[in-house]
């Protein structure tokens, strides 16, 4: 008597679709590489990587075999001195006593993808990885990654760094005994006992502190925050260390974003592939820009608020911005309250007054402003303190407008149904304060009112841009009604 079939579920795919795109990525290859490597066709490789097909149990592991022979093409010889990106990763430890330490368990699987998501853009990347990702590594502690960032800054060549090493936030001490590989042993008959954290030093702080020229990309890891809270915390990471992006990731929620200095927040996304995908690439882009870096003259004396130098048409339009909650302040670590934007006069004999960098607008009386004098492209002389990392706007924008002599810039959005038609420019490829940003903002300015002009960086701010002799009011009135103060792109922030 035969027995009636019984019913299977459809076979579950063995590796989900987001997970063959970022072995790829590890791997370096474009699709059609990919595929080959595979023995696939083009368009089948696609379905699979669209989820439009299920990967199956045998190809998963011909994808783990390739995997394990290490066919990429993500690392280059140890020997090259001459890399331009280092990307670096894996988790460090931090020795107690002898045979019990401290760890920050990471694996280097971000660090691989990075690597290979450079070299499938054509761009060679060195790879590093610590002990805890690749046994072979002479990397594993604190101190030997403090080494290697330190050989990193010193290398001359060295021009993007995605610094993706988790390393352990705490030193542990267990009482009077001294920490160390070759402490004294513990000796578990002894029962409970107490250890001692002490913060460890922050590694990535000092990378640019004299290599501003450095591109730097660094991580930032939360466990169930919001996607503000997690936009907070990558802020507050970048502007403590000098940082040009941060990605951020929950552990519990999934999420991810790029965070940038402009306060803007990219590729917020669940796709984890996605978000490092948009992360190499912002980083690419934005590191060919140009920087143009201030030379403060020691024992100079800036420009106070209400000098005669600063028209009161600027004066006026500042501080109803500030009164209005324009220029919202955000605590780091390092510099108190600070906040974004800019604002300049145009001055005598080319100078420009600007406003000051990491301060609190809100306390401009007390703060007062910086005057730079611009030395061509390439120098620029500053009186009285850093200047506005939008100073190279400024002189691009006073230089190609003439006949405007006020810039006021805040993180505010534009308004949905603002009733001038406001030019909106592409932020994303551009970090502020570089020359190319400056070109950016300076074409895209166009006129809204007799002598008030007006550009949109999208998710950053706008630039209003004025003559000397138009009324304050009126360029209030244009503010007011296309621009919504009470917001901030990027999200608030607040704590």
């Amino acid at each position: 008597m035969s027995k009636t079939p019984v019913a299977t579920e459809p076979e579950k795919s063995a590796i989900e679709a987001s997970a063959l795109r970022a072995w790829r990525n590890r791997m370096g290859w474009s699709r059609d590489e990919a595929a080959a490597q595979l023995n696939l066709k083009r368009d089948t490789y696609k379905k699979l990587e669209n989820g439009q097909r299920p990967i199956t149990a045998r190809l998963a592991g011909e994808i783990e075999r390739l995997e394990k022979l290490g066919a990429g093409r993500v690392q280059p010889p140890v020997a090259d001195t001459r890399a331009a990106i280092h990307v670096v990763g894996g988790g460090t430890i931090v020795h107690v006593r002898n045979h019990l330490a401290l760890a920050a368990p990471a694996y280097g699987s971000t660090a691989r993808e990075i690597a290979g998501i450079c070299t499938r853009l054509g761009q060679s990347a060195r790879l590093t990885l610590t002990r805890m990702a690749d046994v072979s590594s002479p990397y594993e502690t604190n101190e030997d990654m403090a080494l290697l960032a330190e050989e990193i800054v010193a290398n001359p060549h060295t021009k993007i760094v995605f610094w993706n090493p988790a390393i352990c936030d705490f030193k542990g001490e267990i009482g009077d005994v001294a920490a160390g590989r070759k402490a004294q042993r513990l000796k578990t008959a002894e029962g409970q006992t107490m250890m001692a954290l002490t913060p460890a030093d922050k590694i990535v702080s000092g990378i640019r502190r004299e290599r501003k020229d450095i591109f730097l990309v660094a991580f930032k890891t939360t466990t169930g925050a919001t996607e503000d809270e997690m936009y907070l915390a990558g802020l507050k990471l970048m502007k403590g260390a000098h940082i040009n992006l941060v990605l951020v990731n929950d552990v519990v929620t999934r999420m991810n974003m790029v965070v940038c200095p402009e306060e803007a927040r990219y590729h917020v996304t669940s796709e984890r592939v996605e978000a490092l995908e948009g992360l190499v690439d912002m980083a690419l882009m934005r590191a060919r820009a140009t920087f143009t870096r201030s030379t403060v003259v020691e024992g100079s004396e800036g420009v106070t608020w209400t000098s005669d130098m600063i028209s009161d048409n600027l004066r006026a339009v500042v501080e109803h911005c500030i009164t209005r909650g324009a220029y919202k302040p955000v605590k780091t670590r390092t510099r108190g309250e600070v906040t974004a934007g800019h604002f300049a006069v145009r001055g005598p004999d080319g100078k420009i007054i600007t406003s000051r960098r990491w301060s609190n607008f809100n306390q401009l009386k007390q703060n007062g402003m910086v005057l730079i004098e611009p030395k061509g492209r390439d120098r620029v002389m500053a009186y009285g303190g850093k200047p506005s990392v939008g100073g190279q706007s400024q002189r691009i924008i006073f230089e190609d407008h003439p006949d405007l002599d006020n810039i006021v810039h805040f993180h505010c959005p534009l308004k949905p149904d603002a009733p001038d038609k406001i030019p909106l420019r592409d932020q994303r490829p551009y970090e502020c304060g570089s020359h190319e940003c400056g070109k950016n903002t300076s074409d895209g300015l166009r006129e809204i009112e007799d002598g008030i002009w007006a550009v949109m960086l999208d998710q950053h701010g706008p630039n209003i841009v004025y003559r000397s002799d138009v009324p304050a009011a009126r360029v209030i009135d244009v503010i007011e009604r296309n621009f919504d103060l009470d917001d901030k792109t990027g999200g608030h922030v607040d704590g």
